[in-house]
């Protein structure tokens, strides 16, 4: 069988080494060098999709797998994708040509090193996606850490120091419990090996501590309240592209993580801990909506939406119901997408004012037009309209979560209800009234680059809003399993567990 996900995975390291080997001094040296990086994302997004056109979807176990020896003791190189994380790799290599496309002109300093960066970062994130081994998805999942730690810290905003290391440090001390976590399941099961793993039963106290040392690393990367306040400065400070790639990707690996290891692995902890989960995610949902009304600086209204926005994620994930796993899986997917068109928004006018304050602005649409409208577009897939991609994802998590406690789902409802009056709320004030400040009177509309960038984007939006059922067909199976599995190591309906200290 054609190593499908090898070279996925390994494609854009590929580039990145031959982007090593490129002299400074030769002529358009930073323009071949972006040329390369962009080559070698689109042909590992060509790659990702010709992977997917071959993907059985009535199988709810892994596909395309690869295993070979690697560092003895039951540890090897395997390598294997589900309905649950296929989805992810084509998210991560749809967005990265476009970070590349966005970072063209904005990037003029270090190119050659920047694109590496970001080379480097596509095929950790891809790793994570397809490790079925626990100490490579160990490596792929704290690899991802250098590279984003760079860029911030390289090229990000005047307190780039300071949010690169707050980034670095919140999610570098929750997963060394991870490790410890690790460590101790290879002592219990004899095996690395994460099929073998997910058919383990691990004791029930082992499990809460096990449970507990996941939680730590996931719920940093999510980020879930309170263990959120990295993300908004990371988000402030790091380039465009950086962003894009930290909401778009970099939070779903935490919600991938409940999804492979928390829920399936240890059921009984997971729903022990099902009202902790439900307590953080809808105090992530009304705290952070209220602090994002709050804001003056765009990128942080943005960033504190994320927080809220993955709220609903962890909401649906925990009701461990088809509508909930299946409206958190879609959430993300859409959030990946949506929050990436967001914050590539905020970078058009970064680019030409050099400001992010929401009060520098005003007017835009009697000098941008076109990019009225696609900010309008985003703005309101981000509060949850339905026909965009935004709606099918919370309306189907609360659904789930309804079915399992009302008092959460009502909660969590009063988020659709925040997030329409920040965004509306930033839109009126950036693109409305009177165009009066000197800077924006010869401001240009988007440009043929940006158009490209964007209109992927919509194409996605929008289809994911009218035909869900393009996701919903590949994760069908998988989803249905982890569910009739989490039963069953619960003994049939405990699955309802948060009823128990919640109501209903």
């Amino acid at each position: 069988m054609f190593p499908w996900l090898s070279v996925i995975t390994f494609l854009p390291l590929i580039g990145a080494l031959y982007i090593a080997t490129l002299g400074r001094d030769e002529p358009n040296a930073d323009r071949n060098v972006r040329y390369v990086a962009l080559w070698a994302t689109v042909g590992t997004f060509i790659a990702s999709l010709l992977m997917v056109s071959g993907f059985d979807t009535g199988v709810s176990g892994f596909q395309f797998e690869e295993r070979r020896e690697w560092l003895g003791g039951n540890i090897t190189y395997h390598m294997g994708v589900d309905g649950i994380s296929v989805l992810f790799v084509i998210l991560t290599t749809f967005l990265m040509p476009l970070c590349i496309l966005a970072s063209w002109e904005a990037i003029t300093d270090r190119v050659k090193e920047y694109m590496i960066a970001f080379l480097v970062l596509e095929t950790l994130m891809i790793g994570v996606f397809c490790a079925l081994d626990l100490v490579l998805f160990y490596l792929f999942f704290e690899g991802g850490l250098i590279p984003m730690f760079i860029i911030i810290g390289v090229w990000g905003g005047a307190r780039r120091v300071y949010a690169s290391f707050k980034f670095f440090l919140y999610t570098l001390l929750g997963s060394v419990l991870l490790l410890v976590a690790m460590i101790v399941m290879y002592g219990a099961a004899g095996t690395t090996d994460i099929p073998t793993l997910l058919r383990f039963s691990f004791a029930p106290e082992l499990q809460t501590w096990l449970w507990l040392a996941f939680f730590a690393s996931f719920a940093v990367k999510l980020p879930m309240w309170p263990v959120h306040t990295w993300l908004p400065d990371a988000h402030v400070e790091a380039p465009t592209a950086g962003s894009v790639i930290l909401a778009g990707i970099l939070l779903k690996m935490g919600g991938y993580g409940f999804l492979r290891f928390s829920l399936p692995m240890f059921p009984e902890a997971s729903a022990y801990f099902t009202p902790l989960i439900f307590t953080l995610s809808i105090a992530a949902v009304i705290y952070t909506s209220l602090v994002a009304l709050m804001q003056e600086d765009l990128k942080k209204l943005i960033a504190y939406s994320s927080v809220a926005h993955m709220g609903f994620v962890t909401l649906g994930l925990f009701a461990v119901n088809t509508q909930g796993i299946q409206g958190g899986l879609f959430q993300m997917l859409s959030h990946g997408v949506v929050s990436a068109a967001l914050f590539l928004i905020v970078g058009v006018v970064y680019d030409r004012v050099h400001s992010r304050d929401i009060s520098a602005y005003g007017g835009l649409v009697h000098r941008m037009p076109v990019y009225a409208a696609v900010f309008m577009l985003f703005a309101l897939a981000n509060v949850g309209l339905p026909g965009t991609s935004g709606f099918i994802g919370e309306i189907t998590a609360l659904i789930g979560v309804f079915q399992v406690n009302t008092w959460a789902a009502f909660l969590a409802t009063t988020g659709v209800i925040l997030s329409a009056a920040y965004m509306l709320w930033a839109y009126r004030r950036v693109i409305f009234g009177e165009l009066e400040k000197k800077s924006l009177q010869t401001i240009a509309d988007l440009n043929a680059r940006e158009v490209a960038i964007f209109v992927p984007l919509i194409v996605a939006t929008l289809l994911l809003g009218f035909y869900p059922s393009i996701v919903f067909d590949i994760t069908d199976a998988s989803v249905d399993d982890l569910i009739k599995n989490y039963r069953a190591a619960l003994g049939g309906g405990e699955s309802l567990a948060a009823n128990q200290t919640w109501g209903n």
